[in-house]
C-alpha cells in the first residue's frame, strides 16, 4: 500500500506540473510546511491563500499534502498570506513582497478552543446543524455501527427507533418516508434494503419531523434522508473496513475518492456475509361462542436468515465551470439468502392437557437484484443563492422468493408439502426540477416539479401436493404515477424567519389482479400547504412553530394479499382496498445552548384521517379444528397523536460525553372495525381507545486511559395499549470499545449488540375468540470486531466544511 500510494502521489505531482506549467517565466514558487504546534504532526489539507494587495482580484492558493507541505505558483508582487485549518487559529503574514522563490519554512498552528468543540461535535453522532425545517446528524465516529448496516445507524439516532422486525419509526410513528440521497429507495422491501447497505457508507442522516412543501408529501410521521459518503478531499484518499462477528457478521467495505479541480471520482464497495438468527412464540387460548375455553395452542419458532450481499456505487462529479456541476452515479446491489423457519405448534385441550405437536418447516430462498442510475445537474447563477437543479433517477429491482413448507404432526403419519413463490419486479423513474431565486435581502422564492412513476408486478402462488391454492395464487400489478408541483416563499425580518409553501400532487394508481380480472383505479389530487416561523430569542436560543399537511400511500406488504405461510394459523395478509391516510402536523420547537449543554425540545400534534391500523380477526377457516387468525392493515376513522420530546447533549468533562433523548406521546383513535367470524356472524369491534407511551435513549461515550473509547447505548420503549391489546415495554443495551492504531490511520473497534438479549417485540392480543401473548426477536445478541484503515484522510475528516450546493443561504430548503 505504501508503494502504491507513493506511485500515485508521484503521478499526481507530475500530472499537476504538466497541467499547470506556464510559459510565463515570472511565475515564482512559494513553499512551506504546516504542523500542529503541540504534537508537531503535519496538518493535511490546511489551506494557504495569497491575495495581491495592489490588485485584490489576483488570488493564489493551495492545500497541504499528507506531509503538511505545500507549493504554490504566484506572480511577483506583494501579498497578504493566510494559513488556515479547521478548529485551529489561522496565521496571517501581511505585506510579503515576493520577487523570487520563497520558503515560508515551518508554520505551526494552535488549536482554537472556541472552534474545537464544534469539531468534536462533528466527530460524534450528534446534531451539528439545526435548521428551519430539519435536523442533521453526522454519523461520525459512532462506535455502535462499526460493521453494521443502515438499520443499526438509524437505531442510534435520537427520535428514531427500529423495532425487532426492522420497521423504522420517528417519535413513535411508523408512517415515515425514507430517502437515500434525497430520493426514495429503489428497493421493493425498504426494511431489507436498509440491512444491505453498510453503515460505513453513510455520511449523515437528516431528520425532518415536519417537512416543508419542497419535500415529497409522503410520510405522515416525517421523513429521514440518508446521505451517502462522497469524497470531499482533494487528491486520492479512502477508507477500508473489515469486520467479523458472531453470529456470522462478516464483511469488507471501502470508499475511494480521487478529486481534482475538474472532477471528483468516487466509489463505495461492500461485501457481506451475515446470519441473523431469530426466535419467537405465540401462546394462544381459544374460546367457544359461549365464552368457555375450547383449547390452547403454544407456537414457537426458530429461524436462521443467511445472506450474502454486494453493494457497489461508482460515480463521477464534473465541475464544468465555477458555477456548474454535473454528477452521475450507478448503484448496484445483489443479495441471495436462505431463511429456515422452524415452527412448532404444541396443542392442548380445554384443561391444558397436551394432545399433539405439529411442525411446519419453512425453507425459503431469496434473490434480490437492484440497479439505479442517478444524475444531478446544478447551475449556480451570478447572484448568490440563485440556482437551478435537475435530478433524474432510473431504477429496477427484482426480488425472487421461493419456499418449501413441510407439515407433519405427532398424531398422524401424514406429511404434506406446500410450494410457495412471491416474485416481484419493479421499475421506477424519478424526475425532479428545483429553482431557487433570491428576491432581495432576506427574501427567497422557490418552485419545482417532481414526477414519480412506479410499476410493480407481484407473481405469487401456493401449491399444495401439486394443486394450486386459488386463495393465494394471483398476479398483482401495481402502477403509481404521481406528478407534483410546489412553490415556496421565505423571508427574514430582523430575528424572525418565515417560510410559506404550497404543494399539489396528482395521484393516479392502478391495483390490478390479472388472473381474476379484478381492476381497480384510484385517482385523487391533494393540496399540501406548509408554514414555518422561527424567532431568535438570543444568540444561544430560538423558538419555532410549523405546520404541514402530509400523505401516506399504502404500498408493498400493506397491499399484497399474500406474504407467507410459515405459520398456517397466524397469517399476515395485505389489504388491496386500503386508501391513503392524510395527516395535519403542528410542531412547536425550542433550542437552547449553554457552555456544556445543548437542549432541543418540541411539542407536536398530528391528526390523521383514514389512519392505518393493524387488526386481527378470524378468517373463517380452520386447520385441524384451530381457527385461522389473520392480521391485516385497515383504514380507521381518525388518529390523534400528540407528544413532547427533548434531546439533551451534555459534556461534563473533556473525556465524557452524554446524549439523551426522551419522547412522551399520547395516541387517541376513533373508529369501528367489522368482520365475519367463524360462525358466519357479523362482528363490529369498536376501536376507540386512548393510550400513552414513552421511550428514552441514553448514549455515553468515555475516553479511558490509553485513549480507548468506551460507548454505551441504552434504550427503553414503554408499553402502549391498542384496541385489541397492548404492546409491552422493552429495554435493550449496546456496548462498544475502540482504539486508534497506526498513528491514527487505523481503528480497532469491538461492539456487542443487545447485551442482555432483550430486544424483542412483546405483545398481548384480546379478541372475542382468542387471547394470545407473542414474542418476536428478529436478531439475537451479536458480537462484532472491526478494523478501519484510512489513507490520505484524517480520522474525523476535519476539512473546512463546504456549503452544500443544495442548501440555500436562508436554509429554507430540503
Amino acid at each position: 500500500m505504501k508503494n502504491f500510494t507513493h506511485y500515485i502521489t508521484l503521478f499526481l505531482l507530475c500530472f499537476s506540473l504538466f497541467s499547470y506549467a506556464q510559459p510565463n517565466k515570472s511565475k515564482l514558487k512559494v513553499t512551506g510546511k504546516v504542523i500542529e504546534k503541540n504534537s508537531k504532526q503535519p496538518l493535511e489539507y490546511a489551506t494557504i491563500t495569497l491575495k495581491n494587495t495592489s490588485n485584490p482580484k489576483i488570488i493564489a492558493g493551495g492545500v497541504t499534502n499528507n506531509k503538511g507541505e505545500f507549493t504554490i505558483d504566484v506572480a511577483s508582487g506583494t501579498y497578504d498570506i493566510v494559513v488556515e485549518f479547521i478548529s485551529f487559529k489561522s496565521k496571517e503574514i501581511k505585506q510579503k513582497n515576493i520577487t523570487a522563490n520563497l520558503s515560508l519554512g515551518t508554520i505551526d498552528l494552535t488549536e482554537d478552543a472556541a472552534q474545537l468543540n464544534e469539531v468534536l461535535v462533528r466527530a460524534e453522532k450528534t446534531s451539528v446543524e439545526i435548521k428551519l425545517d430539519k435536523k442533521v446528524y453526522n454519523v461520525g465516529a459512532d462506535l455502535m455501527v462499526k460493521g453494521g448496516t443502515v438499520s443499526d445507524v438509524l437505531d442510534n439516532i435520537p427520535s428514531v427507533a427500529v423495532d425487532a422486525q426492522g420497521n423504522v419509526s420517528l417519535r413513535g410513528n411508523e408512517n415515515v418516508r425514507i430517502l437515500i440521497d434525497g430520493r426514495p429507495s429503489n428497493a421493493i422491501n425498504i426494511t431489507e434494503a436498509l440491512r444491505l447497505i453498510p453503515a460505513d457508507a453513510i455520511d449523515k442522516v437528516e431528520v425532518v419531523t415536519n417537512p416543508s412543501a419542497r419535500y415529497d408529501a409522503e410520510g405522515g410521521g416525517g421523513l429521514l434522508n440518508i446521505i451517502l459518503k462522497k469524497g470531499k478531499n482533494q487528491g486520492l484518499n479512502g477508507t477500508f473496513i473489515g469486520n467479523i462477528g458472531y453470529p456470522d457478521n462478516n464483511g469488507v467495505s471501502g470508499t475511494l475518492n480521487y478529486k481534482t479541480k475538474k472532477y471528483n471520482l468516487f466509489t463505495t464497495q461492500g461485501f457481506s456475509n451475515r446470519n441473523n438468527p431469530g426466535r419467537g412464540l405465540n401462546n394462544s387460548k381459544y374460546f367457544n361462542p359461549d365464552g368457555s375455553t375450547r383449547n390452547y395452542v403454544y407456537e414457537t419458532r426458530e429461524n436462521d436468515r443467511f445472506n450474502n450481499a454486494y453493494n457497489g456505487t461508482l460515480g463521477i462529479e464534473l465541475f464544468l465551470d465555477k458555477s456548474t456541476s454535473w454528477s452521475n452515479s450507478i448503484n448496484y446491489r445483489k443479495s441471495n439468502g436462505n431463511n429456515r423457519d422452524d415452527v412448532f405448534q404444541n396443542n392442548y385441550d380445554k384443561d391444558f392437557i397436551y394432545t399433539y405437536t405439529r411442525n411446519r418447516l419453512n425453507d425459503e430462498n431469496s434473490d434480490s437484484e437492484n440497479f439505479e442510475y442517478a444524475s444531478n445537474f446544478i447551475k449556480n447563477f451570478k447572484k448568490e443563492g440563485h440556482k437551478l437543479s435537475v435530478d433524474v433517477s432510473i431504477s429496477s429491482n427484482k426480488d425472487i422468493n421461493t419456499a418449501l413448507i413441510t407439515d407433519s404432526a405427532t398424531n398422524t403419519s401424514l406429511v404434506t408439502t406446500d410450494d410457495t413463490k412471491n416474485n416481484q419486479d419493479q421499475k421506477r423513474n424519478l424526475f425532479v426540477v428545483d429553482y431557487v431565486l433570491p428576491l432581495g435581502k432576506g427574501q427567497q422564492f422557490e418552485a419545482g416539479y417532481r414526477g414519480d412513476f412506479t410499476n410493480l408486478n407481484t407473481d405469487y402462488a401456493v401449491n399444495t401436493a401439486g394443486t394450486s391454492v386459488s386463495t393465494f395464487t394471483n398476479e398483482l400489478e401495481y402502477k403509481e404515477r404521481v406528478n407534483a408541483v410546489y412553490s415556496q416563499y421565505g423571508l427574514k425580518v430582523n430575528k424572525l424567519s418565515m417560510l410559506f409553501g404550497l404543494r399539489y400532487e396528482d395521484s393516479n394508481i392502478d391495483i390490478n389482479f390479472l388472473q381474476t380480472n379484478d381492476f381497480n383505479t384510484k385517482k385523487y389530487g391533494n393540496l399540501f400547504p406548509s408554514a414555518f416561523f422561527t424567532y431568535e430569542l438570543s444568540d444561544q436560543s430560538s423558538a419555532s412553530v410549523s405546520y404541514s399537511k402530509r400523505i401516506q400511500r399504502p404500498r408493498g406488504r400493506f397491499l399484497n394479499p399474500f406474504n407467507g405461510l410459515s405459520s398456517n394459523i397466524n397469517i399476515f395478509l395485505g389489504n388491496p382496498d386500503l386508501d391513503p391516510a392524510l395527516t395535519d402536523a403542528i410542531d412547536f420547537g425550542y433550542i437552547k445552548r449553554w457552555e456544556k449543554v445543548t437542549l432541543s425540545s418540541s411539542l407536536y400534534v398530528n391528526r390523521t384521517t383514514d389512519a392505518f391500523q393493524f387488526a386481527r380477526r378470524e378468517s373463517g377457516d380452520f386447520v385441524n379444528g384451530v381457527p385461522v387468525i389473520v392480521a391485516s392493515p385497515i383504514n380507521l376513522g381518525t388518529e390523534l397523536r400528540s407528544g413532547f420530546e427533548f434531546t439533551l447533549n451534555y459534556s461534563p468533562y473533556k473525556w465524557w460525553k452524554l446524549n439523551s433523548n426522551f419522547n412522551l406521546f399520547a395516541v387517541q383513535t376513533r373508529g369501528d372495525f367489522e368482520y365475519i367470524n367463524s360462525a358466519g356472524q357479523k362482528i363490529t369491534q369498536n376501536f376507540d381507545f386512548d393510550a400513552t407511551s414513552w421511550n428514552a435513549r441514553l448514549t455515553s461515550k468515555i475516553t479511558l486511559p490509553g485513549k480507548i473509547d468506551w460507548q454505551t447505548n441504552m434504550n427503553y420503549n414503554g408499553p402502549q395499549d391498542n384496541a385489541q391489546g397492548r404492546r409491552l415495554g422493552v429495554f435493550a443495551m449496546n456496548l462498544a470499545f475502540s482504539k486508534d492504531v497506526l498513528k491514527d490511520k487505523g481503528t480497532v473497534a469491538f461492539n456487542i449488540s443487545d447485551v442482555f438479549n432483550s430486544r424483542k417485540m412483546l405483545s398481548e392480543t384480546t379478541l372475542p375468540a382468542v387471547e394470545s401473548y407473542s414474542e418476536m426477536q428478529f436478531r439475537v445478541r451479536q458480537v462484532t470486531l472491526s478494523f478501519t484503515y484510512r489513507f490520505n484522510k484524517a480520522k474525523n475528516e476535519r476539512e473546512r466544511p463546504k456549503k452544500n450546493m443544495n442548501e440555500g443561504e436562508m436554509e429554507f430548503q430540503g
